[in-house]
């Protein structure tokens, strides 16, 4: 799976997550500057078993 994210966007993920978790809001600002889809930055927290906390939809 990890073939089809990009590097950097996982080495992004890696920087920004403290303690195996990170904010929706801060992955919603990696996506935007990353340009990457906000699909594909859930997906490589899915893949790289990074929780989202203070979900803005209340989701999480």
């Amino acid at each position: 799976m990890s073939e089809d994210i990009p590097q950097n966007v996982i080495e992004a993920i890696k920087a920004a997550a403290e303690d195996g978790r990170i904010s929706c809001e801060k992955a919603l600002e990696l996506a935007n500057e990353l340009e990457a889809p906000t699909l594909l930055v859930g997906r490589a927290l899915d893949f790289l078993e990074i929780k989202v906390t203070s979900c803005q939809l209340g989701c999480f």
